[in-house]
This record gives C-alpha cells, structure tokens and sequence, in this order.
C-alpha cells in the first residue's frame, strides 16, 4: 500500500527508497557514529509544565546512562560547545570544569562577548523549540549510541496522554473532527480537505514524527527478558496493529506515507543549510583537528548530495499569500511547535523522553531552516553568521533526528 505518489508533493516513495537506501544513509550512519554527533546534551529532570506527572516509569530499561566526565572529548565537554573558531582556540582553559556541564570561568573576555551573543540569539524569536538550558547543572551528556531508541515497556494511558495532547491541542485540524484515540493506538481518521497546505502540513509532520518513533518500537522490540538475557527485536505484529491497512481501517498506510512527507520536508532543510556549514571559519569541534576536518567533509558531502535530489519538496507554496496573514501563520506554526517540544518534559519514560527531545528539537530546527532562506542568503563566506546561526545542539539534533527517518 504504501507507494507510489506523496500528497502535497512532486515526489514518490520510490525515488525517496533508492536515494535514501543506497546513497545518503550509509554516509549519514556513519557521520552520526562519530565522537561529535553521538554526544548529546540535555536535562531529562525538568518538570512537566502542563500537568502535575509523578507518573516516572520505574522499569529499568526506561533509564538513561549519562557519560562518565572523562568519555567525552574535552572540545565537547569544554564551555566552547558553540563551535566558533574564536571559542574553540580556549578550550584547553576550560578543562578544569569539574563536572560536564560546569560553566567555566576562565574565558577570555573576547569570548564571553562571543558567547553572550550566542545566548540572545538561542533566545530569540526565530526558535521553534523550548530549548534545554545547558548550562543547568541538571543537563548532562548522554551517548547516543549506548541509549539507542527501542521498546522500554512504557505504555498506557500515560504515554496514550502525551500524544493525545500533541494532537488534540497542538495540531492543525478542522475544528469539527473529534479524534478518539482508540485504545491509544494513533490517531483516528481526520479529514484534512478544507485545511490550508500549510496546517496540512503541520499535521502531517506530527503525524510522521509519531509513525518514525512507533517502527523504531516495534523494530526494537523486547522479545525475551529473563534475568539471563534481553532479547530485542522487531514485533511485526506490534507493526500491523499500528500500520496494517485493514487494522487501522485504512490509516496506517496514510501515517506512513507522512513518514515519507516528513522525511522530504526534513531533507529540504538539509539542502538549504549548506551554505552555513561550508564557511572555512565553521568546525566540528571534539579537539581532534584532523579527525574534525574528515567529518566536516563527511557532512559537506552528505549535505550536497541532499542538494543533488531530483524531486525536492517545493516550501515556496507556504505562507505564500497575503504577507499579514502569512506572518500570522508562521507565528501560530511556531508556538504551536514550541509547546509540542514542552510537552516531552512529561514524558515518563527517560529514554523515550530523550529521543522525543531530540527528534523534536531536529523538527523545530528543520522549520527554522526553512523559514530562514533569506537570512541563510546572506551568510558571509568568513567571520561571524550573527542573522542566522545554530547551536550544537541544534545541529547533533537536526543530523540526528534525520538519522531516525
């Protein structure tokens, strides 16, 4: 069922599956094993800001395992996580921090000036995600590759909570359509004619977002857990219950078609962030030049091949018409984005919180992407992008998250 041509676009699953399969996750795999995309910093003791949420899974593999201080390399672990040239010339002063995410004292004043306009511009407007302060003695740094996203057990009425209230409160639908979540397998049917592209959209990418993670479960499955050893791998019976056509009477083909939608979406994002990346001044910076260069190449090349796609989604027809209401539109489109990221600090689940952090702020990255282009055009080729600029975490959270798809 699921092939052939994607609504909204000019594109099929087909190319999607060829492109993707042979040329650019091989190149993304291996980017994403590397020291500086592995390493992701993040605050998993936040409070849920919505509702009071004791309800913390007390299954064991719900855990997260935070780095140990020495595992993570000192350009990282450093107060120069902002890769600027000028903030990673002082890393070697700020390997006294005695904890990962001390904020260190000794930067040269030229550099507390850099950092300081790094933290306007984490705050400001453009962003689509409630960002994770990091300089908060609760953020630490977690392994990626030792805390993969698989099936933990957590389920139920709490996690059937969390996706009720992304869809019922924080996603563009006709007003009219009730969507009861049945037996909190997904989302209902719900009539997206007589919505605009752009909230057909918006709802299309939560839709795909929330397919991508629900595979990711049933692929990493637990299959065996006995005090001897754990088992984990795919479920396909937990696949067709969220994915077979006549199971879902006709939506689980549709939910991942959105799957393809949003993978579209999120590498149109790629194509159009080049320029940002190819500055000589720009560095991944882990403090091991050599192995820096090779991987800022590795990105340069997986970036221009996402450049190279035949069938691009075209973002021109968003908030294409009148300049008021556009400006309005977008502006619904990211507070509405920024609540969804707020509400994965209730998830119970600390692994599951993890990757819907991440895969979250990714999305909020790929839309400030994208309504950026004008800022991005004006990119200078060296010294300081203060119109447009990202955070590491953004930018290990943008690969990531398409890492997922």
């Amino acid at each position: 069922q699921v092939t052939g041509h994607i609504d909204d676009c000019t594109c099929d699953v087909e190319t999607i599956d060829a492109f993707n399969n042979y040329k650019l996750f091989p190149r993304l795999n291996e980017l994403l094993e590397s020291d500086y995309f592995r390493y992701y910093k993040v605050n998993l003791k936040k409070p849920c800001p919505f509702w009071n949420d004791n309800s913390h899974c007390g299954i064991r593999d719900c855990a997260v395992k935070p780095c140990p201080t020495d595992e993570v390399p000192n350009g990282i672990r450093s107060a120069s996580y902002k890769y600027s040239e000028e903030a990673s010339n002082h890393a070697e002063e700020c390997e006294e921090a005695n904890r990962l995410g001390a904020v260190d004292e000794s930067l040269s004043k030229e550099t507390q000036r850099a950092m300081l306009q790094w933290t306007r511009h984490d705050d400001s407007s453009d962003s689509f995600c409630e960002a994770d302060d990091i300089h908060s003695p609760d953020a630490e740094y977690v392994d990626l590759l030792l805390n993969p996203e698989r099936y933990t057990g957590y389920k139920g009425p709490d996690a059937w909570k969390i996706w009720n209230s992304i869809y019922e409160e924080n996603c563009f639908k006709p007003q009219n359509v009730k969507r009861p979540l049945a037996s909190g397998r997904g989302e209902s049917l719900i009539l997206l004619s007589g919505v605009c592209i752009e909230k057909r959209a918006f709802y299309k990418l939560i839709s795909g977002l929330h397919a991508s993670i629900n595979i990711h479960l049933s692929a990493r499955y637990l299959l065996q857990d006995t005090w001897s050893e754990k088992k984990w791998g795919p479920n396909v019976t937990e696949f067709q219950q969220r994915f077979d056509e006549v199971l879902t009477r006709g939506e689980g083909p549709r939910r991942l078609k959105n799957l393809y939608f949003l993978y579209l979406i999120e590498l149109r994002a790629l194509s159009k962030v080049l320029p940002f990346f190819d500055r000589p001044g720009f560095q991944l910076y882990t403090g091991n030049k050599s192995h820096d260069a090779e991987i800022k190449n590795l990105l340069l090349e997986i970036l221009h091949l996402a450049k190279s796609f035949p069938l691009h989604f075209d973002e021109n027809s968003f908030f294409a018409g009148n300049k008021k209401e556009a400006a309005k539109l977008k502006e619904e489109f990211r507070l509405h984005f920024k609540n969804i990221t707020r509400i994965m600090d209730c998830v119970g689940c600390f692994k599951c919180r993890l990757w819907g952090k991440l895969q979250t702020q990714g999305l909020g990255t790929v839309l400030k992407i994208l309504f950026s282009e004008n800022l991005i055009g004006k990119i200078p080729e060296s010294g300081p992008s203060y119109g447009f600029q990202l955070t590491r975490q953004e930018i290990v959270a943008l690969f990531n998250a398409f890492g997922r798809l």
